[in-house]
């Protein structure tokens, strides 16, 4: 009896009867031989051999919504726009010409100055109208306390008032950690016996922001991930009348094997110990250990009651589940770092002929905004956006 003689006796079919009966009903559609034409030939327009079957009773086909891509446009839930892209880029000042970063191809230390104002120019030409600042310091400038990173006539600072005097509608973040500056190499002051002190360090990131604000940034962003940072940092900026320049927290930033090139770009990679001294030879003490996932909800409701106007998430794509977290779990914009490591994997793989690289990065970005990411931290913001534009 089918669900119709069913509803006619008052009898209402259940779904398991029904499920059941479509089931079967399939199989046996499916083994069924195929129908021929009466020439002997098979149905036109399918390979030889396709078997004709009666048609599945379904009223949701979810098919019926990827059939064009003008359909599929107009319903897409995630849309990536260069708007989304923060352009890294990494300044130098060794000499007039750009340094190719090996383990990053396409990437380059740019040329303090013209050179800097040219790349810049043409992201913006594309829609990319964001940047962070990375500063290549000189060895001979990097001390244990890292005073460089607070000197107002620093790399940093000077690169600052040039894009600000250059493009005064362009966004600039900025990076606030003493890496760059540190001669340990770590985001923090060491102590001799190879402790990351926190509060010492955190009195320098608040010259380092305070020194940035004074020259222009919009953002600054904490990414050395010592306790209470953000709040101090707020503080001291509200102190000097900064009140408008924003706070990007690091809120999650992971002790991750995928920063290598980037410490190739700026030579700030941990340093080895010394007879009296230990310095440690990673930065697992203060950053986040890649097995942790609640830790994250703890990291994010600190920096958003000491005042953090965005959070950030690095990596990216291995951890997508942190920014899914993140973006359930504040009201705040939620911002994702396609690190340095992600990128040469895909220029790798590209560069072999593995991948389809617009493709791959396409992807990658989508899946960036599908997990809920409102800023996109990328190596790829031009090409990215050339390939938005329909550019090949």
């Amino acid at each position: 009896m089918n669900a119709t003689q069913l509803r006619g006796l008052g009898r209402a079919p259940c779904t398991g009867c029904l499920r059941r009966r479509l089931v079967i009903c399939n199989v046996a559609e499916a083994i069924r031989p195929a129908v021929v034409s009466k020439n002997g030939n098979a149905r036109a327009g399918v390979p030889e051999g396709t078997p004709i079957v009666t048609p599945q009773d379904l009223p949701s086909r979810p098919r019926r919504n990827r059939r064009s891509e003008t359909f599929r446009s107009a319903i897409r839930e995630s849309i990536v726009s260069p708007a989304n892209f923060i352009l890294p880029i990494f300044v130098h000042e060794e000499g007039s010409n750009n340094i190719p970063i090996a383990s990053m191809p396409g990437i380059y230390r740019l040329a303090f100055g013209k050179n800097v104002i040219d790349y810049v120019a043409e992201a913006r030409s594309y829609g990319v109208n964001q940047v962070v600042v990375f500063p290549k310091t000189p060895d001979h400038l990097k001390t244990p306390t890292a005073e460089e990173a607070f000197n107002p006539n620093g790399l940093s600072q000077r690169t600052i008032r040039l894009l600000k005097d250059s493009f005064p509608d362009l966004e600039v973040y900025t990076d606030v950690a003493l890496d760059p500056y540190n001669s340990d190499g770590h985001d923090g002051i060491v102590s001799d016996a190879g402790v990351i002190l926190n509060d010492e360090t955190i009195e320098y990131l608040c010259r380092q922001a305070v020194s940035q604000a004074e020259a222009g940034a919009d953002v600054v962003s904490p990414s050395d991930m010592m306790d209470g940072r953000v709040g101090a940092i707020r503080r001291a900026l509200d102190r000097e009348g900064f009140t408008n320049v924003s706070i990007m927290s690091y809120t999650a930033k992971y002790a991750s094997a995928y920063y290598g090139p980037f410490r190739d770009a700026l030579a700030s990679a941990p340093k080895p110990g010394q007879a009296h001294r230990r310095i440690p030879p990673n930065k697992k003490t203060y950053q986040m250990d890649p097995a942790n996932y609640r830790e994250a909800v703890r990291e994010a409701k600190a920096d958003e009651a000491e005042g953090a106007d965005i959070m950030m998430v690095k990596p990216g794509m291995p951890y997508l589940d942190v920014v899914r977290l993140l973006r359930e779990t504040s009201p705040l914009p939620v911002a994702v770092y396609h690190v340095s490591g992600e990128y040469a994997m895909l220029k790798a793989a590209a560069e072999r002929g593995w991948l389809n690289e617009k493709d791959a990065v396409l992807e990658a970005m989508t899946s960036f905004r599908r997990a809920g990411a409102d800023l996109i931290l990328t190596y790829y913001g031009i090409e990215a956006s050339k390939w938005l534009a329909g550019e090949k």
